[in-house]
């Protein structure tokens, strides 16, 4: 029952919608589902990465170390991928995530995920349609930034 529920999942995930069924079934066996609790956490900023999740069920925290502490960046939900970063481009962790409530997850192995890239091209174009979508998301939240710096600055040194 469990392994249905998987398949269907992943069914809706854009990244795995163009993948035919008996792959996604390969893909929900060989996924592990992990459960956490809230406050634990998937990974941590410079951890090796050696897999992805897909967030089955409840809300974690994105979380980035800056100078000034911890900034949550952004909040993921059901049918949210995350983790892929890392074993894509074979670099720490970017990011801490943290379950803000009791999260259920399918964790994708680093070696299942790149032979799906490698045997379904429209997997990758997703996965590139994704990566371009947070970029731009982040380029805004930087320009927001940098306005607020900048009235800041103004109201602290008028001219």
């Amino acid at each position: 029952m469990i392994l249905q529920e998987d398949i269907d999942l992943l069914r809706n995930i854009p990244l795995f919608r163009n993948i035919d069924s008996p792959k996604l079934k390969l893909l929900a066996f060989t996924s592990e589902r992990l459960t956490f609790h809230t406050g634990e956490t998937l990974f941590k900023q410079g951890d090796q990465g050696d897999a992805a999740y897909i967030i089955v069920q409840g809300d974690a925290d994105v979380i980035i170390n800056t100078p000034g502490g911890p900034l949550t960046v952004a909040k993921i939900k059901k049918n949210d991928f995350v983790g892929e970063i890392a074993i894509l481009c074979d670099v720490p962790r970017t990011a801490t995530v943290k379950a803000t409530s009791e999260l259920v997850t399918l964790r994708i192995a680093k070696d299942v995920f790149f032979q799906l890239v490698q045997q379904f091209p429209q997997m990758s174009v997703e996965l590139m349609r994704e990566l371009a979508g947070r970029l731009e998301r982040t380029n805004q939240k930087l320009q927001q930034a940098v306005g607020e710096i900048k009235k800041l600055t103004v109201n602290v040194n008028p001219t």
